[in-house]
């Protein structure tokens, strides 16, 4: 007999999430959207502390609790210090989002030069998502049920022209790459699959010129940007019970791609 499925608002009733990058765009309405539909937050800064204040403030506003973790996940010994402290603040951690990643399109990281842009890339983007989805989803595993999900790009595996193309399809296909075979090693009891965001309006999308205003609506058949929401409530589906018999996809976010 096929399992019942609860109603959205409460498919995460009970659970406790991890989000890192929640103060990001997508990171951001991933964990505000998990909140809403009933779990508890770690919610994971760096760079704007004050920024994942705010988003604690908004999650007990929507009746959830919370705690913020504030780690450089780019270096070695934060990340295992991030991964006890979230495990440790209920025993658990039954949905694990990793959000985190580099900006390298705006601010002074937009000037960097391409080695510099890969390196803060791999080391975050890459490394930190693979070491902490190995830690936890073994202790996930141990315990006997648990969801991971990671942050892919949709042109990751067709490429993209240019410096910004050519590093983003090699550091988000190892995401996805790898995510696939997570879930091989994880099975039966955690799921581990992988969001691919198209065009997505956040901080560089917000700024960009009319050129790639206009290309990423081109580029997508619903005809307009993507928004952090649509890939939050993409994440809440995969983390839910309703997407319990889908595991090691990656799954694109981006109205359909339309190919030129």
């Amino acid at each position: 007999m096929a399992q019942l499925v609860p109603s959205p608002t409460y498919w995460l009733s009970g659970r406790v999430a991890v989000v890192t990058g929640a103060t990001g765009g997508i990171g951001r309405a991933i964990a505000l959207e998990l909140a809403k539909a009933g779990a508890d937050i770690v919610v994971h800064g760096y760079r704007r502390p004050e920024a994942a204040q705010s988003l604690a403030a908004e999650i007990q506003e929507v009746g959830r609790t919370c705690r913020v973790l504030i780690a450089d996940l780019a270096e070695e010994q934060p990340v295992n210090e991030f991964s006890a402290a979230a495990w440790a603040w209920r025993g658990r951690a039954d949905i694990w989002i990793n959000a985190a990643g580099a900006d390298v399109l705006t601010g002074e990281a937009a000037q960097w030069p391409i080695e510099k842009k890969l390196e803060s890339l791999w080391q975050l983007d890459v490394r930190a998502t693979i070491r902490l989805s190995r830690t936890i989803g073994e202790q996930m595993k141990a315990r006997g049920s648990g969801v991971i999900i990671n942050i892919g790009w949709d042109q990751a595996e067709q490429g993209m022209a240019g410096d910004s193309g050519q590093i983003f399809a090699a550091v988000k296909a190892a995401v996805m790459a790898f995510t696939r075979s997570l879930a091989q090693s994880l099975a039966p009891e955690v799921r581990a699959n992988c969001l691919a965001p198209g065009w997505i309006r956040t901080g560089w999308g917000e700024q960009a010129s009319p050129y790639w205003q206009d290309r990423a609506a081109r580029q997508s058949l619903r005809n307009r940007w993507g928004t952090p929401e649509d890939v939050a409530r993409a994440a809440l589906f995969l983390a839910s019970p309703a997407a319990d018999f889908i595991n090691g996809q990656v799954i694109a976010v981006n109205g359909g791609f339309k190919y030129e």
